[in-house]
């Protein structure tokens, strides 16, 4: 995407925002490409043989997105860094059904938008035990959970999740190491139990 089109973006945003909804039209053919560049960050850490494709997960999270009514956008910037959690949380929900369906619950015939959505058994299992983990850290650093969302889910460079949370290069750099470490030793000390 351009840089020209970013105070574009963040326009239609405040628009949205303040009630303009005839900016919808306009505003997916400017951050369709970036959204569907989040969801293939997410999809990479799949499978190979993923049947869930990124236009399915940037239509879901879009509709999500537009249905906000409680967020007041500030810029663009801020609108993708909802949708990294959201697209994160569509993933997870999936995974918890998946899992909860090979252990025992009610087999049934799914509609094709959600049978391309289920996760393997292994990814499913290590995208819970990030998300709890993630969850934990969100509870004694909101701040550091924030930045692995945006980098590790989100895709988002160093620089571009400083901008997101208003911060310096520096701290998300400092931040991002002490948060995988933290991590770390959370999955690996759940593994081992």
């Amino acid at each position: 995407m351009s840089q020209n089109t970013s105070p574009e973006i963040t326009r239609m945003l405040i628009a949205l925002t303040d009630g303009n909804t005839e900016v919808v039209n306009n505003l997916l053919p400017l951050i369709y490409d970036e959204l569907r560049k989040l969801a293939g960050n997410y999809l990479r850490r799949e499978r190979v043989s993923h049947t869930l494709q990124p236009t399915a997960l940037v239509h879901e999270a879009y509709i999500k997105l537009i249905d906000q009514k409680q967020v007041r956008w500030q810029n663009r910037a801020h609108f993708f860094g909802i949708a990294a959690q959201i697209m994160r949380r569509l993933l997870v929900d999936h995974a918890r059904k998946h899992t909860a369906d090979k252990r025992g619950g009610e087999i049934e015939k799914l509609p094709l938008e959600e049978e391309i959505l289920v996760v393997s058994n292994e990814k499913s299992a290590e995208l819970l035990a990030l998300d709890e983990a993630l969850e934990n850290l969100e509870k004694l650093d909101a701040q550091k959970a924030k930045i692995v969302e945006l980098r590790y889910f989100g895709g988002l460079s160093i620089e571009e999740t400083a901008e997101v949370l208003g911060v310096s290069v520096a701290t998300v750099n400092r931040q991002w190491r002490m948060a995988k470490a933290w991590l770390y030793g959370q999955i690996t000390s759940e593994d081992n139990e």
